[in-house]
């Protein structure tokens, strides 16, 4: 949302500037002085069009993201029975120790996509929060399973399996 009101921002810079660098021109103004702002016209095109191809990068990274985790998805329905089962309860298990931990649902949300491996940046996008947002989440997560960080709070789950 920042991003698009920068880009809105740099618009108006240019499209302003472009209609005063014309009233300059009808009224004769030193060329120097057109010439800065036609810079000033160019310059805040450039940075509109920099930060629209950002934007429409994000927007893809995000929705690729998506998709590979929908894929994900299914391919776990895909698995044996046994294996779904097994899934389950596991499942069940990380979930009641959450509950333990009393983790809110927002973030067991953000605990089981730390536990598939994503980053912070990928988890935001996944949830539509600011990564900042995330970073508290797994901060507060962390700290009630009293654990230091990612990788210690994944293999408190782990560590029985080896």
């Amino acid at each position: 949302m920042r991003d698009k009101i920068i880009v809105i921002i740099f618009l108006m810079i240019m499209s302003l500037n472009f209609f005063d660098v014309l009233t300059d021109i009808s009224l004769g103004i030193p060329g120097w002085h057109i010439l800065s702002e036609v810079l000033i016209v160019l310059v805040s095109g450039a940075g509109a069009l920099f930060l629209i191809k950002d934007i429409q990068a994000k927007t893809f990274d995000i929705s690729m993201l998506k998709k590979e985790l929908l894929a994900s998805d299914n391919k776990f329905k895909n698995i044996t029975d046994e294996m779904k089962n097994a899934r389950h309860e596991y499942s069940a298990i990380i979930h009641s120790q959450f509950k333990q931990w009393t983790l809110t649902p927002s973030e067991q949300n953000v605990a089981m996509l730390l536990l598939r491996g994503l980053s912070f940046k990928e988890i935001s996008g996944v949830r539509n929060t600011k990564e900042k947002t995330v970073r508290q989440q797994a901060s507060v997560i962390y700290s009630k399973a009293n654990v230091e960080g990612r990788h210690e709070f994944a293999a408190w789950f782990l560590e029985d399996f080896m």
